[in-house]
């Protein structure tokens, strides 16, 4: 399926969007009570810019471009795939939906936010070698348009780009997540299900969405999927970034009412980024499981 330029201008608008330099990305600062975790994503989509930036180095543009926009070429994965803008604002190479656009002056794409995708990574690149901007994108794995994140670096006069894709879990999800969590706790006991929540490939873990279990009595962690080395640590002293002591809250919760919704703040794992989240939570015994979803605004 062929795209044109004005099929990017009228994206479904997501949610706020943002771009920063890469030298001015906030450090890791938060405590590693946090639960922050470097993801997958991330490490792919680097790891990928990384090959595209030696190859072009090393091959020129002439021998570089064409191999960038071969889809079935080692520039594509799945979803990740190489592009590339000149400084005159000209799409040179895509391994993606945008391939259709090669030749073509995209220095007016937009998502339907308002965010101005290429004159955004040009006003960077006038005084950074490397950034990123955040916007809304058609990811053709799925179809789904997806929180996108896009990395890139200045080389001559070429922007050499990849992008992610950053999976937010809705309310619907994390209570389906939550509901498959009490029934496996249920069914196979704690040691079982517990270890479950701690590995990454049980399926209790899936990008931003994951299970946390808290003994009602002691506070201590008996699992959490987005930092499992935290088992067994004490957490009801422990506080959301915006001060809130939301573990006294949550086992409060559970003993009063059996469960609810807890609001905070909290370091999203898929994005590393400070968000507001929302933790849905259900007494089972004499533990808590609580499952979570985030919003940027």
């Amino acid at each position: 399926m062929k795209f044109k330029l004005s099929n990017f201008l009228v994206l479904p608008l997501l949610g706020a969007s943002c771009v920063y330099a890469a030298d001015n990305i906030p450090p890791n600062t938060s405590p590693v009570h946090k639960g922050s975790i470097e993801r997958a994503e991330t490490k792919q989509a680097t790891a990928l810019l990384d090959r595209a930036v030696d190859f072009l180095q090393e091959n020129g543009p002439e021998n570089s471009f064409g191999v960038f926009s071969n889809r079935q070429g080692p520039f594509v994965s799945n979803e990740y795939y190489v592009f590339v803008v000149g400084l005159d604002g000209i799409m040179y190479a895509s391994g993606g939906a945008s391939n259709s656009l090669i030749g073509s002056n995209v220095l007016n794409l937009s998502d339907a936010s308002g965010i101005n995708i290429i004159r955004d990574m040009l006003d960077i690149a006038k005084t950074s070698e490397s950034g990123a901007i955040e916007y809304h994108w058609l990811n053709s794995v799925d179809n789904r348009i997806e929180n996108t994140t896009t990395q890139f670096r200045k080389v001559g006069k070429y922007l050499v780009c990849v992008g992610y894709y950053i999976h937010r879990a809705s309310l619907e999800e994390a209570t389906v997540m939550l509901h498959r969590a009490v029934a496996f706790l249920k069914k196979s006991g704690g040691k079982t299900a517990f270890a479950a929540f701690n590995d990454p490939a049980s399926g209790f873990v899936i990008k931003d969405e994951y299970v946390f279990a808290i003994g009602l009595d002691d506070g201590k962690y008996r699992a959490s999927g987005a930092a499992p080395y935290l088992t067994g640590t004490d957490v009801r002293e422990l506080t959301d970034a915006a001060g809130k002591p939301i573990f006294k809250k949550m086992i409060e919760l559970a003993k009063q009412n059996d469960g609810g919704t807890i609001d905070y703040v909290w370091r999203n794992p898929a994005t590393n980024a400070i968000e507001n989240k929302h933790t849905l939570i259900q007494r089972v015994g004499d533990v808590l499981l609580g499952v979570g979803y985030y919003t940027k605004d």
